[in-house]
């Protein structure tokens, strides 16, 4: 089968088109055929060595496909309530960048109906890591407010639209007038233009210095003492990336006296039964919402996979609204 393998840790170029057997479906595992393949922002720091492989994953990246199910013990397929040549959608610990990926399939999702693969390909790695860390560990709760840093990527605009939808309000930051637009756009009810604004002294003023209930955080590093500033009392600050840096100085006191949690988790390593877990969850209280349109998958860009260099350009690029997304056609 055709691949997408890391020749070299570094530069976007050191992604090749090159060939390996097929895989075959262990255990508890479906054998998908992949018509898309998602990018994500860990794919980008597996290529550059910051992201290490899991135990027992593929080296080959890529954590989200869509495509049908080419084989699976019948048994095990009945069980999930799938057949051969379904078409589904899988989160995967790596191997997405590939013409064949094996999923367990706890983590397979039936495709929702109306969208095409491609749009199923954008939905694994978002979905399950915002209904994760948004509602499973921060407990957003209806008329709450939300406020979301990187809007315009791939987890933000998830993060908008399901907040919205269970009826939350979101304040969004971005780095343009464009993306705040575009944030603005998918249901956000403020956006910040962190170029432009500070978005502490702004969160004040939207939330008439209250604060918001629930952070969802990509950058860490110095935006921590800043969102710290920025919960109201019992306000929860969730951390899923560190982009500006590991090391951060906050004001403790603060945690003591509002009573602030500040959490972090990530998604790639965690058992397959708490994945399991996740997808059980998005298929009863997300999909719903995407097959009645209430959600929409935003696809930013489609590359074929031989191109899967310029995806990671433009991921690093951060041009991007919404989900990068590889196709494999014929050979």
């Amino acid at each position: 089968m055709r691949v997408i393998e890391i020749t070299a840790f570094g530069a976007p170029g050191v992604l090749r088109a090159g060939e390996r057997p097929m895989p075959v479906p262990g255990a508890g595992e479906l054998l998908i055929r992949v018509s898309a393949s998602g990018v994500n922002r860990p794919d980008v720091l597996q290529r550059t060595g910051h992201y290490p492989v899991p135990p027992g994953a593929s080296d080959i990246p890529g954590l989200e496909v869509a495509g049908v199910i080419e084989q699976g013990e019948a048994a095990l397929l009945a069980s999930a309530g799938f057949k051969l040549g379904d078409r589904v959608c899988a989160l995967v610990a790596g191997g997405g960048y590939a013409e064949f990926c094996v999923a367990p399939v706890g983590q397979c999702l039936p495709v929702p109906r109306g969208l095409s693969d491609i749009e199923a390909a954008s939905l694994p790695e978002t979905f399950f890591t915002v209904w994760s860390n948004v509602f499973d560990r921060a407990r957003l709760q209806r008329g709450e407010t939300l406020l979301v840093q990187g809007g315009s990527s791939g987890i933000g605009v998830t993060a908008i639209q399901l907040a919205k939808a269970m009826g939350a309000t979101v304040i969004a930051t971005a780095g343009s007038d464009e993306k705040c637009a575009a944030c603005l756009a998918l249901g956000a009810d403020h956006a910040i233009n962190y170029r432009s604004q500070d978005f502490q002294q702004e969160v004040k003023r939207l939330s008439a210095g209250q604060g918001v209930n629930v952070i969802l955080d990509m950058v860490a590093g110095s935006y921590v003492a800043r969102e710290i500033e920025c919960l109201s009392e019992d306000g929860r600050l969730v951390i899923i990336g560190v982009q500006g840096g590991v090391k951060s100085e906050i004001n403790a006191g603060l945690v003591l006296r509002r009573r602030l949690t500040v959490t972090g988790s990530t998604l790639r390593p965690r058992p397959i039964a708490f994945k399991e877990a996740i997808a059980r969850a998005c298929l009863k209280n997300v999909w719903p919402l995407i097959e009645s349109g209430q959600i929409k998958p935003v696809i930013h860009s489609m590359f074929a996979a031989a191109d899967a260099s310029r995806a990671h350009a433009l991921m690093e690029s951060n041009q991007h609204v919404g989900k990068i997304v590889l196709t494999w056609g014929a050979a």
